[in-house]
């Protein structure tokens, strides 16, 4: 570094230099910002966390300056002294980590375990012996795993408190919690004339104006109700100051670029103090974690004895109270359904002594249960809608598809009673797939009819709609209403979609059904592995594309224009504005890219809360209303139905008809699981769908563009180091990789939870290739939604070139041999150890025994992965925390405050 000449002042701190704190210049900056002190730059380093500066881009590098009177060698006792020192301290690192990982690992879940096991147990003893138990050895690592999952449940529903006083906080409490009433009510000021807005019941007609964007009305208590406050000048300027002083910290928190540059050097000892990762979990060499240990371990506690704990033994009470603890113990999930008990109950004790405490006006009483029974309402609420919901939805699938399977409700009842767990999560999850896929058409629909016509379904796409401020204000009876009827009209799709069709192919073709979709318990495919398969990956690669989802929305448009000139109803379901249509339908897919990656999660979440919309329609246009409309829309709801009909028949035969067309001539066999033809007849139409869509296209342009087109793309297909490079590439990507990755994953996980220590597992490639596909394209999804490394930009830029583009040789070294490697260390090194290491100790040490032998080769595995896992929780960087402490802070001072 260069030094400075007198005048010139630091760029951080704008002091000069001085014999004890010079002046640098590091970087190649000019001007006023040239020098800069070193004390200066390394706080600033640590704070932007860059090494190099952030106008020139030049990096920063330090030269260390020894004395002039350093001995050109170390004496040996220098030498050994650093030894030793050097030696105590890896000690003591190793002694504090192993005691931060053992509290953590150990002292943390285990306690949450026993602590959930004693309580649950209901009885006096083991209270009395939970000391004991404590320090019991009996099966650690079973409770330490089952010990994460409680201490996951709890920070889960402590982070929901925090996220539903935030909702309450910034939506406003409902009305009827509001205890702070106005005295002298103030009138309603007199409606504008351009503020008009047409009713729930009202439609528009021919002669009626559009409403311009009207808004549903919303019951806001504290909104509505705003008291006329003096407010002295002085104080009101000072609060506008507070205001934007405000808005400004929030603005400098989403800004990286603004944050440092209002950067405060003289904060440094402030920002010393606040919480990082490495202090919370003890990282940083300091004790202080073991008083986060305590309050983790009494918070969890806590938790445990009131979510859990009351509200399981209230509705153990009232089940045994009226006496339905047989049926409850029938259904395999008897303490989820006895808390659950708990809770409804609870819900109706919080509104009864709500009501009592308004009655006797303690207002602090009356807020503090009141909130306590918005907690219980959203928290069943979420649970029958993400939970129940998608589960009946499951149920009901399965039911109507019995006989397309040649099964019945006896299979499924001895499948529910070997593994209720399983079956139960397997009809959830297509449940979910069926409502997820719901809320895509209806999205798709709201493209293509005219706004207004779909104005009894919600909008997942309205910036205003909020499901958790809904669950907030709306009354129970409201959410009961939207539940029965969108089980009502879900129930009804899935009968005109499923159980019609199939009764009538077996009616007209009683030799194509049943599906073969039975496999031989020896086989080396499980259906489960197959079904994944199909949801994961086959059905989404086809609906993803953009080819697809055009294809749809033009059928959709062609079945409307048909239905509206047939019916008379054209300017009921497209509008009257024809001559805009092209405008349109490019607004339409821009707005729909825009939203796409936001709309679908809502629907996931609350599809069903679609089916009734609060208030009246919002952003109708106004359309022509002809004679007898009542009865030319019954028509169209039938026209519609006859078409979903027909639409379900074509889906269930052609697919599977041409995949076992196909498959036979290229097996010779007739018995072929039905996944395999629907997924290969599944391709083919798609694939012939695409080519008659691009002939269609290319039509106009003349025979001689069609030719010349063919050609090239004949040419290109024929080339053999395209095929080659394609052929490669699938190899590796589509093959080699799912391939170690679902091996791996069978090492790590499943071998050691499945096979007891006294069976030898089996491995099946084609399962474990499967598996690897799925677990591959999770990796994928979580590598783009991540931060920027060298394996997303790699994948990006793969994804950039296309398949035209290909280059073999950047994906050969930059993706798939790093995580060959990576996946062949992580198999090779576990084996070498436990297969080539251990039996060589054996022979030279008797207390080896071929029981510990294999102890270590079943759970190698696994060990490394808590070492590696370990490794890179000590290796990260720390983290700011004090958002979540001033969450945290917040927190507390709302219940001291509004409780």
């Amino acid at each position: 570094m260069d030094t400075a000449e007198e005048g010139d002042i630091c760029r951080v701190c704008r002091s000069e230099g001085t014999p004890d704190k010079p002046l640098y210049h590091p970087c190649v900056c000019t001007g006023s910002i040239k020098f800069i002190h070193q004390e200066c730059l390394v706080q600033w380093l640590k704070h932007s966390r860059k090494e190099y500066c952030e106008l020139c881009k030049h990096r920063f590098a330090f030269t260390p300056i020894y004395s002039p009177d350093m001995p050109s060698r170390l004496p040996v006792q220098d030498i050994f002294a650093g030894l030793v020192t050097s030696v105590g301290t890896a000690i003591r690192y190793w002694f504090h980590y192993t005691l931060v990982a053992f509290a953590w690992l150990g002292v943390v879940p285990l306690t949450a375990c026993r602590i959930y096991k004693c309580l649950f147990t209901g009885s006096v003893s083991s209270l009395l012996t939970l000391p004991l138990d404590m320090l019991s050895t009996e099966n650690l690592l079973a409770d330490c795993l089952q010990g994460c999952f409680v201490v996951t449940c709890t920070l889960c529903a402590f982070i929901s408190l925090v996220w539903l006083r935030e909702q309450i906080v910034h939506g406003g409490a409902p009305q009827w919690l509001e205890h702070n009433q106005q005295q002298q009510p103030q009138p309603a000021p007199a409606p504008q004339p351009n503020e008009q807005a047409p009713g729930p019941g009202q439609g528009v007609g021919e002669n009626q104006p559009a409403p311009a964007a009207a808004e549903p009305p919303v019951d806001n208590g504290p909104a509505a109700e705003v008291p006329d406050i003096q407010v002295d000048p002085a104080e009101d300027m000072e609060n506008e100051d507070e205001d934007e002083a405000g808005a400004d910290d929030v603005a400098d928190a989403n800004n990286g670029a603004q944050d440092d540059m209002n950067w405060n050097a003289l904060e440094w000892d402030r920002a010393a103090e606040e919480l990082t990762w490495e202090r919370m979990l003890g990282l940083d060499g300091s004790l202080v974690f073991l008083e986060h240990v305590f309050w983790v371990v009494s918070l969890n506690t806590l938790f445990i004895l009131v979510f859990a704990f009351c509200p399981y033994h209230i509705g153990h009470f009232t089940v045994v109270g009226l006496g339905f603890e047989e049926n409850v113990r029938a259904s395999h999930f008897e303490g989820l359904i006895t808390t659950i008990v708990g809770y409804i109950l609870l819900a109706m004790i919080l509104i009864l002594c709500h009501g009592l405490a308004a009655l006797v006006r303690f207002q602090r009483s009356r807020r503090l249960l009141g909130v306590c029974y918005i907690v219980v309402k959203v928290s069943l609420l979420v649970v029958v809608e993400i939970g129940v919901f998608p589960l009946i939805c499951g149920w009901w699938l399965d039911i109507c598809s019995l006989e397309m399977f040649d099964a019945s409700l006896k299979d499924r009842e001895l499948s529910f009673e070997s593994a209720p767990g399983t079956t139960m999560f397997l009809h959830w999850l297509v449940g979910m797939v069926y409502v997820f896929y719901f809320a895509s058409f209806i999205l798709l629909l709201r493209e293509v009819l005219r706004p207004g016509v779909l104005w009894f379904l919600r909008n997942l796409n309205d910036p205003d709609f909020n499901p958790v401020q809904e669950m907030i204000h709306l009354p129970i009876y409201r959410h009961l209403r939207r539940f029965i009827l969108s089980v009502v009209v879900f129930g009804s799709i899935v009968l005109l979609m499923l159980w019609l069709p199939i009764r009538t192919i077996k009616l007209i073709l009683p030799a194509f059904l049943p599906y073969n979709v039975m496999l031989y318990s020896d086989a080396p495919v499980s259906e489960l592995s197959l079904e994944l398969l199909l949801l994961q990956v086959v059905l989404p690669a086809l609906l993803e594309q953009g080819h697809t989802r055009q294809w749809l929305k033009g059928l959709v448009r062609a079945w409307t224009v048909t239905a509206g000139y047939l019916l008379d109803l054209h300017s009921y379901l497209l509008g009257d504005q024809e001559e805009n249509d092209g405008d349109a339908d490019q607004q339409a897919n821009n707005q729909q890219r825009r939203n796409n990656n936001n709309a679908i999660p809502e629907g996931l979440h609350a599809a069903h809360q679609a089916i009734l919309q609060q208030g009246g329609p919002v952003g109708i246009q106004p359309y022509h209303r002809p004679m007898k409309f009542t009865f030319r829309i019954v028509l169209l709801i039938v026209f519609m139905c006859v078409t979903l009909l027909v639409a379900s028949l074509v889906c269930l035969t052609l697919p599977v008809f041409t995949g076992r067309y196909l498959m036979s001539f290229w097996t010779g066999s007739t018995k072929i699981h039905e996944l395999y033809t629907a997924a290969c007849g599944l391709y083919v139409c798609w694939l012939s769908i695409r080519v008659i869509t691009v002939l269609l296209a290319w039509m106009p342009q003349g025979r001689r563009v069609i030719l010349l087109k063919v050609q090239e793309w004949t040419l290109m297909v024929m080339l053999c180091n395209t095929i080659l490079k394609t052929v490669v590439i699938a190899v590796l990507l589509a093959g080699a990789i799912p391939l170690l990755l679902g091996l791996l994953f069978e090492m790590v996980i499943v071998a050691p939870l499945r096979v007891p220590l006294d069976q030898t597992p089996l491995f099946y490639p084609w399962q474990d290739w499967a598996l690897g596909v799925l677990h591959a394209k999770i990796i994928a999804a979580i590598t783009l939604m991540g931060p920027q490394w060298w394996l997303k930009t790699v994948i990006e830029q793969v994804y950039a070139n296309g398949i035209r583009n290909i280059d073999l040789h950047f994906i050969i070294r930059k993706l798939a041999a790093p995580v060959i490697c990576v996946l062949l260390v992580s198999l090779c090194v576990p084996y070498v150890i436990s297969a080539g290491i251990v039996p060589i100790v054996a022979q030279y040490s008797p207390g080896v025994t071929m029981e510990m032998q294999n102890l270590v080769q079943r759970r190698i595995y696994p060990f490394l992965l808590m070492v590696v896992m370990l490794l890179g929780i000590l290796s990260s960087k720390s983290v700011n925390l004090s958002a979540f402490t001033n969450t945290l802070r917040m927190t507390s001072t709302w219940l001291d405050r509004d409780w």
